[in-house]
């Protein structure tokens, strides 16, 4: 007999993806993702925000949003559209709203009765709330986000993943060598897992998209993670050794092999790119 499927709700609020780091993420990478294991997705839902005002004297805001819906489309999502609404506030100054919240919890939670893993993929801590609802429905509840991620929404997902460390959801500055994403020659993002005073550490990055999770043990055979070796020297300007490990900062390096050791891969040309959800500078130290 066949095991049934896991269905699968993925739940994307797109709007405050792409103003909190995840500008250009790759939405066939985040079905992967979500589906792993071979889930099957029932619900994959993603909703964005459309300004009519601005599409009717602005062309091209036009015709590359509508572009951008159509391949949204393409990769088998469903597009829920908030159109801006305008107001005036007490001084005469007009500001516009499209808040897509509501939609998207209140779609999570009644679809939830056909799903066994939802993944939302935002930072607004407003979810919490819903996270703990489809939990008791009994559904295994992930968070996906990128920077400005709510504390409190992370602590309360079964899981939390940066999309920053998926391999290839979004695309590494400076990786254009051809070398597939864990592959000597490629750049990839993870974290510092282990940090020595003698003035060395270790990386730690998801090699490819895959059910194991939780076993980061990077010597397991069955751990999707590999590890990369580097010296304190090597860390940008503005994180200092004793930051690390921290599981808050996620670093971007390129992958290579070291010259000393056979067989370690190390780590180059690191760059910090997220810190405590902040958006960080080239530099490594966070935005102001």
């Amino acid at each position: 007999m066949t095991a049934a499927l896991m269905g699968v709700g993925l739940y994307v609020d797109a709007a405050n993806i792409q103003i909190n780091g995840g500008f250009g993420m790759q939405y066939d990478v985040l079905r992967q993702f979500a589906c792993r294991g071979g889930g099957e997705p029932v619900r994959l839902n993603a909703y964005v925000t459309y300004d009519e005002e601005r599409a009717n004297r602005d062309r091209q805001y036009a015709v590359g949003t509508n572009n951008f819906f159509a391949c949204v489309r393409e990769y088998g999502f469903k597009v829920i559209v908030k159109n801006y609404r305008w107001y005036t506030d007490d001084e005469g100054n007009a500001y516009a709203k499209a808040n897509a919240d509501l939609d998207m919890a209140v779609d999570a939670l009644l679809q939830s009765k056909n799903l066994g893993r939802v993944v939302l993929a935002t930072g607004d801590g407003d979810f919490v709330q819903v996270v703990r609802a489809l939990q008791n429905e009994g559904c295994r509840v992930e968070v996906l986000g990128f920077d400005n991620v709510s504390a409190a929404l992370r602590r309360e997902a079964d899981v939390y993943v940066s999309g920053y460390t998926v391999p290839n959801l979004l695309p590494a500055r400076g990786g254009e060598s051809g070398s597939a994403w864990g592959e000597p020659g490629s750049r990839v993002r993870g974290i510092c897992y282990h940090h020595s005073r003698e003035g060395f550490g270790f990386m730690r990055f998801l090699r490819a998209v895959s059910d194991n999770l939780w076993i980061t043990d990077t010597r397991n055979p069955h751990s999707p993670y590999l590890s990369a070796f580097f010296r304190d020297a090597d860390l940008p300007e503005g994180v200092r050794p004793a930051d690390l490990p921290s599981h808050n900062r996620i670093f971007e390096f390129d992958v290579t092999v070291s010259a000393v050791k056979e067989g370690r891969l190390q780590a180059a040309n690191i760059r910090q790119v997220s810190a405590q959800g902040a958006r960080v500078d080239n530099g490594g130290a966070p935005e102001r």
